[in-house]
């Protein structure tokens, strides 16, 4: 068995982009039900679970970190996010601006996600030839 590093950043990278998919489908849902009295709007909080899963060890290369991450605690989940304040009557939290912010941001991390994804499979490929 041939034990490599190869797949490290593809695997995290993999697990931020089914993350910022989870989030698009959080902020449409949040988006749809703008006008429904006492909704709550969702989000998902994947960066600092990375964050904490990297670690603080500043002596560590990013190589190092990226390789010693345990991929079963980068599963992350969509949480309701009611201490937010609600300004309406109805008691909804959502801000249709802010949703709409959110959304064209997460938007783009994905496509950086995708093509983060790419260039390191397209790495990889020049490696073996």
């Amino acid at each position: 068995m041939v034990n490599t590093s190869a797949f490290d950043y593809i695997n995290v990278l993999e697990k931020a982009a089914d993350a910022s998919w989870l989030r698009d489908q959080c902020i449409s849902n949040n988006i749809a039900n703008v006008d429904t009295p006492g909704y709550k709007r969702q989000d998902v909080d994947f960066e600092s679970v990375l964050e904490k899963e990297l670690g603080y060890r500043r002596s560590e290369s990013m190589d190092e970190k990226v390789a010693n991450v345990n991929l079963s605690n980068l599963k992350v989940g969509a949480y309701t996010d009611a201490a937010s304040y609600s300004y309406r009557t109805d008691r909804n939290n959502v801000d249709i601006e802010n949703e709409n912010v959110l959304l064209a941001r997460n938007q783009l991390q994905y496509q950086g996600l995708m093509r983060s994804i790419t260039a390191e499979f397209e790495n990889l490929q020049r490696v073996m030839k």
